[in-house]
């Protein structure tokens, strides 16, 4: 009959004390220890095959907490807002519990965040954008379930919750162009490849604007993740000023469309202060329909992804790799579930003015 392993064994490998190797395993005062440690102990316990006194196996990761953590950049845009509570709604009907992290869009945090999550075994993590790091995700998602919420990318190894974000930019580039307009400017915050929503949206637009033969102007600003968590209405002023710069610099353009409605928002006054009509003047487009592009004062032509929708189906996601670990003892992360966009035109667009 094989020898029954004990604390002392693990610990004796791990270099560490038996009431140390007990803190860990029984996930007591674990907040003393790095995650590297909390990981070694958890893999000498499932190499050596210990069970505790309830003779239950240790794996790498037990997901059998309720709490799940939630990982987005700021909470100021609803759009985040509404994708959160998407989650929330169908994590209580399980009876799962959230917690809630942001970024703003800073590395070092995204990092922290996911160690952190690995240290403490929650149940799982979503993002509610694509992860800025996806290599450290895609590890992370080795211990724990991780669900990301966003276009689908070939480097992505995780289940995610697709949004075409590609086809959006055409669907707001072929709404304009059918009106006429021939000179369209993109107006967005920081644009590069750790912002792939943003990139794709543009590269939609673009392609449209090609096919009607419609000239499409570039303004964008850099936003530091500091700046972006010290000015509470970035995206409204970064709105506001790139619709400024565009008016002064090209003023041939008869239509504007904003990385989203927050940044459309700031845009949609620069344009009333310049002493123009919206839409008789300047047509005005967003993305996300978030609450306010409701608003009659408003009336934001704009693109609607299900948001709610798409936080239901990240926590559905997450909940199926946390079965798949509970029945086989692995995860199964490579899911996708896409949701189509759809054009929302109100009265913020029409037809190109003559200039």
């Amino acid at each position: 009959m094989p020898k029954k392993v004990t604390l002392k064994d693990i610990a004796a490998k791990a270099g560490l004390s038996p009431a140390s190797v007990s803190m860990i395993l029984n996930r007591r005062s674990i907040d003393r220890f790095n995650a590297e440690t909390v990981e070694q102990v958890y893999a000498i316990a499932a190499e050596l095959g210990y069970k505790s006194s309830k003779e239950k196996a240790y794996a790498l990761v037990r997901p059998s907490d309720t709490l799940i953590i939630i990982i987005c950049p700021s909470l100021f845009n609803p759009f985040y807002t509404t994708i959160i509570q998407g989650i929330e709604i169908a994590a209580r009907k399980q009876g799962f519990v959230t917690s809630v992290r942001t970024t703003y869009w800073d590395t070092d945090t995204e990092k922290f965040i996911m160690e952190q999550a690995r240290k403490f075994n929650v149940a799982g993590v979503i993002f509610a954008m694509i992860p800025q790091q996806p290599q450290l995700a895609y590890k992370l998602s080795k211990y724990l379930p991780v669900v990301a919420i966003g276009d689908r990318r070939s480097d992505l190894e995780l289940a995610t919750v697709d949004m075409n974000n590609f086809t959006a930019g055409q669907l707001i580039g072929k709404h304009l162009t059918d009106w006429g307009h021939k000179h369209v400017a993109y107006l967005s915050t920081t644009l590069n490849d750790q912002h792939t929503s943003r990139v794709r949206r543009y590269q939609g637009l673009e392609d449209a604007c090609k096919a009607a033969d419609a000239k499409l102007s570039l303004f964008t600003q850099e936003i530091t993740s500091d700046y972006e968590l010290s000015h509470v209405e970035v995206e409204y002023s970064t709105g506001y000023e790139l619709a400024k710069r565009c008016l002064d610099t090209a003023p041939e353009t008869t239509a504007m469309v904003a990385i989203n409605d927050m940044v459309a928002y700031g845009a949609y006054n620069a344009i009333i202060d310049r002493g123009l009509r919206i839409p008789d003047d300047i047509s005005l487009c967003g993305f996300d329909n978030i609450f306010p592009s409701h608003l009659r004062g408003v009336s934001l032509t704009t693109i609607d992804n299900s948001l709610t929708e798409c936080g239901k189906s990240a926590f559905k996601l997450l909940q199926e790799e946390i079965a798949s670990y509970e029945h086989h003892g692995k995860f199964e992360p490579i899911t996708h579930v896409e949701y189509k966009c759809r054009l929302v035109a109100r009265s913020s667009s029409g037809t190109a003015p003559k200039r």
